[in-house]
């Protein structure tokens, strides 16, 4: 299954781009679009495909980034309750700390259910949280921007688990999207000052004299420059730098009292060297803007390394080239994804349909696409945990690995049930409730092969290659017909019933877990 889900882009016979000068116009058709909304978002509609189309690269791509044009209603801080896990207030450590003194139990015991019941509550936001952000993702005309918030997500992955403040788990969801594809340096400082990292990190338990590592570690190996380009060394002065950086209620405070102030040494750079400091010394590194454009690369286009000298040193090649980009413009993530999302090697057949969906892309990529019922969020969100992408959740602070991970024995049946239960409201055991009244209709989905081609519709053959070229955006000769059999044993009729049933066949196949 492996082989066929992630066809070897080495063993084609074909010499794959490095180019990243712009797709001439007339090179970007139907099956370029879609592959644009599918990277750039969630998938799209075959009129959303056919208008990029018509479009052009250049102006479709502006349109997917410059979404700051695209109005949208904004998020509010008021939207959760940021009062659910706080600090208790002056009286009640006064209360708590008497009734220890006086060993009045029944008062302590109070207290400690109130703090449960506050932490029960805070489960039911977080679980709010899930829901609110998968529906933002599934309605936004904004898509990129969602999608870079997944990307900031897994990259500067940190755990409701671990942190149990749903409130700074929302403010840190804020904060990957208000830099969505902003400045990187911008970010990286606004990190070290974050409540759920530095809860996720434990650098509020880090002061003078008793450095914790863990936050100095994770920047420098996992969010901006990668194994082998620091030393252990700089990683203990980078702990000294981030001293006294921590956090009261849902504030960033700088202790200076915890704060070591002596003099340090970190990747070249000496002096009395603060938090800030430690972000520029890391910023200056080259082996920055090359691990921010591989993790950009990695997301965006395809696996790297693969092992195949090929795919390899085509993607090192594109990768120097957007790490140089990234440089000239002084770590603005914007134009990155402006020269990608345009270059001939984007949409070279070797990256097309060569990507493994995860969940999310999965699961809101289906309803964006074939504009399926939404039918119940929290059905979406627990396949997702079961697939192995539970938002707010990663596993570690490495995030998702990602690619062939997402595939196995258990996800595969998964996945193929809730693309089932989304197309027809069936679920493992029974049926949605709502599943007659929210009953899916793919006319929708025919409709711009019926204004090319008036008789095409009561055609099977035309409709059925027509439904591949849109859900699988790669021939698949091989699946064709099973397909044409299925139409034709129905008496080669065409009505909603059956192109849903030939959907949910398309949607079981290897071939669709790719974009």
């Amino acid at each position: 299954m492996s082989t066929l889900l992630v066809p070897d882009r080495a063993a084609r016979g074909h010499t794959i781009s490095t180019s990243l000068k712009p797709i001439p116009p007339k090179n970007f058709g139907f099956e370029q679009a879609r592959h644009l909304l599918w990277r750039a978002g969630f998938g799209g509609t075959p009129e959303q495909v056919q208008t990029l189309a018509s479009w052009g690269p250049e102006k479709s791509v502006a349109h997917l980034l410059n979404y700051d044009d695209i109005p949208y209603d904004q998020v509010k801080e008021s939207d959760f309750d940021k009062d659910i896990i706080r600090p208790p207030t002056e009286e009640e450590r006064q209360m708590l700390a008497r009734a220890r003194r006086e060993k009045d139990e029944e008062t302590v015991a109070t207290f400690r259910a109130r703090v449960q019941e506050r932490e029960r509550t805070d489960r039911q936001q977080m679980s709010r949280l899930q829901h609110w952000w998968l529906k933002r993702m599934i309605e936004t005309p904004r898509p990129l921007e969602e999608k870079m918030t997944l990307f900031w997500h897994g990259h500067f992955a940190t755990s409701y688990r671990t942190i149990e403040n749903s409130y700074h788990m929302f403010m840190q969801n804020q904060l990957y999207r208000k830099h969505a594809v902003g400045d990187f340096r911008q970010l990286l400082t606004q990190i070290i000052r974050d409540p759920a990292m530095i809860a996720y990190l434990d650098n509020n338990d880090s002061r003078k004299g008793k450095a914790n590592e863990n936050l100095a570690r994770e920047i420098m190996e996992l969010f901006s420059l990668g194994v082998g380009n620091y030393t252990e060394q700089d990683i203990k002065e980078g702990a000294r730098a981030l001293t006294g950086y921590t956090f009261v209620d849902d504030d960033f405070v700088f202790q200076a009292g915890n704060h070591d102030d002596g003099q340090k040494h970190i990747l070249g750079k000496s002096g009395n060297l603060d938090g800030d400091d430690f972000v520029v010394a890391i910023l200056e590194q080259r082996a920055c803007s090359t691990w921010i454009a591989t993790k950009l690369y990695r997301f965006f286009v395809a696996d790297y390394p693969t092992g195949h000298a090929d795919a390899d040193n085509a993607a090192r090649t594109v990768i120097k080239d957007l790490s140089a980009t990234m440089l000239r413009h002084k770590y603005a993530i914007k134009p990155v994804l402006e020269r990608l999302f345009l270059s001939e090697h984007f949409y070279d057949p070797a990256v097309i349909g060569q990507m493994i969906k995860s969940p999310a892309e999965l699961v809101v990529g289906a309803v964006r696409s074939l504009n399926t019922p939404v039918r119940e969020l929290g059905v979406l969100l627990a396949a997702m945990r079961f697939m192995g992408q539970d938002i707010f959740y990663p596993p570690s602070v490495k995030g998702w690995d990602g690619g062939r991970a997402w595939i196995n024995t258990s996800t595969m049946f998964v996945r193929q049930n809730i693309l089932c239960y989304m197309l027809t409201g069936k679920l493992p055991v029974g049926y949605d409730a709502m599943a007659n009244a929210e009953k899916y209709d793919p006319s929708h989905l025919l409709a711009p092969l019926a204004s090319s081609d008036a008789g095409a519709t009561a055609d099977p053959d035309k409709v059925l290659d027509y439904l591949l070229r849109f859900t699988l955006g790669v021939p698949a000769m091989h699946s064709r017909e099973p397909l044409r059999g299925f139409i034709k044993d129905r008496g080669d009729r065409l009505t909603p019933d059956i192109i849903t049933g030939a959907l949910l066949l398309i949607t079981a196949m290897p071939e669709y877990q790719l974009c």
